[in-house]
């Protein structure tokens, strides 16, 4: 899969602007604060829905415009031509599906698949265990859309569950938590499945990822705390029995302690934490190896690669990391932002110089 075409309109610091991709290496190159993030938030958000960088989505509209549009057209060899569209209002934003409108995210999702690394995603080794849960989330429900709207539904009902925990009227906790539990166990199998199944794969793919890339100096290892396994019964049966358990400690807290909201994924490097031992650049390779895992699961199950997206990725890494991290990518449309194209050993990839939200012409 790969774009070969993104327009933004009134896009950040962008008017009107159109980038031809390649179905290769593409590198979008300038000075800071140009505009180069910007490419690379769209294309993530055409994909998934979903900005690593805005909280209230009108923020990405020109401060000169009261809407903001911005379009992808992909080639996929399973699914033909494909395209999506957001257009950004003041009040909301409206999204487009090969020309048709719909109406939910979800329905945006799996359409245009895209994996990516930015700065951000160093959080994925160094910070909270919410991080990594992101992590799992994005890329299965660009896989899943069941899963997706499981994730919504068990968020909905969390909200509920750790609400009656709050009451100060025990007779109704003991009476209705039941309820609750039930249809949380219920809407958590399909989370709980998915991501047992995922880690299983991920681990030695992007433990062989970190290989190439670090030239064998070093060994990562990711686990994960299975705390429910089995068929779908017995997640459902285990996870039960365990919020049963925990129902005193969970009314004494006010929230629910147990269940795949609290689950997490430890990385180690070297048979050490990474999180507390590993340099920045073993955690950035870390976090990189795990995208690269990602990449390679998504092939597994679409039979193609998704896009991958490295925003200022390269500047921390030294030469050798460069050049393996790019030794792997051959057959993945990548898209690159830095500030020195130079510094990127990549001959054949096309290059898009950005200045103040332009693209220079004629170079």
């Amino acid at each position: 899969m790969y774009i070969s075409k993104l327009t933004l309109q009134n896009y950040r610091n962008y008017l009107v602007e159109n980038f031809d991709f390649s179905p290769g290496i593409n590198i979008v190159y300038g000075a800071n604060a140009q505009g180069k993030t910007n490419v690379a938030e769209a294309i993530f958000y055409l994909c998934t829905g979903y900005s690593p960088r805005v909280t209230r989505e009108k923020q990405v509209i020109n401060h000169n415009a009261q809407s903001a549009v911005i379009t992808a057209t992909a080639q996929s060899k399973i699914m033909g031509n494909l395209s999506t569209s957001i257009e950004f209002l003041q009040s909301g934003k409206k999204i487009t599906v090969n020309g048709m409108p719909v109406q939910k995210t979800g329905e945006l999702i799996g359409n245009i698949n895209a994996v990516m690394f930015d700065p951000k995603q160093l959080k994925l080794v160094q910070e909270s265990p919410e991080d990594r849960r992101r992590f799992l989330d994005i890329a299965l429900s660009q896989m899943n859309r069941k899963y997706f709207y499981a994730l919504q539904t068990y968020k909905k009902i969390l909200t509920q569950r750790n609400n009656l925990l709050k009451d100060p009227d025990r007779d109704l906790i003991f009476e209705t938590l039941p309820v609750w539990d039930e249809q949380l166990a219920q809407i958590a199998i399909t989370i709980i499945s998915a991501r047992n199944d995922f880690i299983d794969k991920l681990k030695p793919l992007c433990k062989k990822a970190h290989s190439i890339i670090t030239n064998g100096a070093e060994d990562l290892e990711i686990s994960y705390d299975y705390k429910f396994l089995g068929d779908e019964s017995e997640i459902k049966q285990s996870l039960k029995q365990s919020l049963f358990e925990r129902m005193e400690k969970d009314i004494e807290l006010g929230y629910t302690s147990v269940g795949p909201h609290r689950d997490d994924i430890k990385i180690k490097i070297n048979k050490t934490d990474a999180r507390i031992y590993g340099s920045q650049g073993q955690q950035r390779t870390a976090a990189l190896s795990l995208k690269i895992g990602e990449l390679e699961i998504f092939n597994m199950h679409f039979g193609e690669y998704p896009v991958f997206i490295l925003d200022d990725a390269m500047s921390e890494l030294d030469g050798l990391r460069r050049s393996n991290l790019l030794s792997m990518l051959q057959g993945v449309q990548t898209i690159i932002t830095c500030t020195d194209a130079d510094v990127l050993p990549c001959e054949n990839a096309s290059r898009f110089h950005i200045d103040n939200g332009t693209i220079v012409r004629g170079e």
